[in-house]
């Protein structure tokens, strides 16, 4: 990631312009999640007019400092660039591809693929957690954990150690994207049976 620096997630919609936007609404029991593609730069505002349709939906954002010609400027940098996550029935989904900016739904061919339930779970933890978040290359393989403390307890992802420090890696499989935060290892414990916890943490 070159030229970034000191990133974090904003948490405060009012001063970072972050679209964090997580109530439990009404519709999210009436559907399924769905990626959303969407207009390069226009997260904000699909989201915004998906949340004035009454949908649930977000983008989350995390504000990072880049390298100007003459200063350090702070921006707002989607985690999921081109990417608006919602929350609808597919089977009525018109009033979703009516909204402006939006170009289709994720999916194979024209039939919309709602995103794994446990991973926009665990997305939507790691967003609300306060903590630094950024977008990590996506892993197919690798040891699944779940955090059973803190403010991340219930997150499911993938373990990596990276130097010192030990993150959990939660991935997007029908985007091929993923993101990272650093964990206390203390706090992991597995997903599959037979194996020691002490294994993960050698060097």
């Amino acid at each position: 990631m070159d030229g970034l620096e000191n990133t974090w997630l904003g948490d405060d919609t009012r001063t970072a312009g972050v679209g964090l936007h997580f109530g439990l609404d009404p519709d999210v029991r009436l559907g399924r999640w769905y990626a959303l593609y969407v207009r390069s730069r226009h997260e904000k505002i699909v989201e915004s007019g998906l949340r004035g349709k009454g949908y649930s939906a977000f983008s989350p954002f995390y504000r990072t400092k880049r390298k100007r010609v003459d200063r350090i400027a702070e921006i707002d940098v989607p985690l999921f660039p081109g990417y608006v996550f919602c929350c609808f029935d597919s089977n009525a989904r018109l009033p979703i591809l009516m909204t402006p900016g939006i170009v289709g739904v994720v999916g194979p061919g024209r039939r919309p693929e709602p995103v794994d339930d446990l991973e926009i779970a665990s997305i939507r933890t790691l967003a609300l957690s306060g903590r630094p978040v950024q977008p990590w290359p996506f892993l197919r393989s690798g040891q699944r954990i779940r955090l059973q403390a803190g403010p991340l307890v219930g997150a499911e992802g993938i373990f990596l150690r990276v130097r010192d420090d030990y993150h959990l890696v939660v991935s997007i499989t029908l985007l091929q994207r993923a993101i990272s935060v650093v964990i206390e290892k203390d706090a992991v414990a597995p997903l599959f049976f037979g194996e020691s916890q002490g294994e993960w943490f050698q060097s």
